[in-house]
């Protein structure tokens, strides 16, 4: 069955209704991978990566209520960034407290600094939302594709597979291969400005 993705500003008002799990669940497919993946990447382990995950998801749950939308602020995705990073400084806080180190204090430092441009965070944030966006694109686009085509897209693409080997196991011609990828990454392009375009457009009333 095809996923019919919630518009942005729909999934942030149905998140004030903490038992709205259709809204929970979406947006924990949508931003539970982006939070580990950058949190992971400020030399948490595994554990208290997913502890730091827990407490975003708390704050979210709680402040979202009072959210509002400013779109010259970045909106949802500058107000998610700004609870991740006080939450990993309160993280740094308690781990120099208990046991000081020249890595922490510098990452609490980092986390400390007042926000603007294009910081080394900012920079981090960036790149795991695109890859959440290439992501919530491919789970969109491959139900609607058909499976011989997708695997050969995927195949070469994201395998990096030669034209020819990829024509021979799926019994295409290596023609109908790069016809395959061509058409299903101009589907991923639509899709991710698709999914850019309601993220910017999505006011909450």
């Amino acid at each position: 069955m095809t996923e019919t993705p919630l518009t942005r500003a729909t999934l942030l008002l149905r998140l004030r209704d903490a038992a709205d799990s259709e809204a929970w669940g979406e947006f924990l497919r949508d931003y539970g991978p982006m939070l580990y993946r950058f949190i992971r990447s400020r030399g948490l382990q595994d554990a208290d990566a997913a502890d730091v995950v827990q407490d975003v998801l708390r704050s979210v749950g709680a402040a979202i209520g009072r959210f509002d939308y400013e779109r010259d602020k970045g909106g949802f995705r500058a107000w998610l960034f700004t609870i991740t990073r006080n939450k990993l400084a309160t993280y740094y806080e308690k781990r120099i407290r208990a046991n000081p180190t020249a890595g922490d204090t510098a990452e609490l430092d980092l986390l400390n600094q007042e926000p603007g441009g294009k910081d080394e965070l900012a920079e981090s944030w960036e790149r795991e939302h695109q890859r959440q966006v290439a992501a919530k694109a491919m789970r969109l686009v491959e139900p609607k594709t058909e499976p011989k085509t997708w695997k050969a897209f995927t195949m070469t693409a994201v395998n990096g597979m030669p034209a020819d080997e990829v024509a021979a196991q799926l019994g295409m011609s290596k023609g109908a291969v790069y016809v395959s990828k061509s058409r299903v990454t101009a589907k991923l392009r639509d899709e991710v400005n698709r999914i850019i375009a309601d993220e910017d457009a999505g006011e909450l009333n």
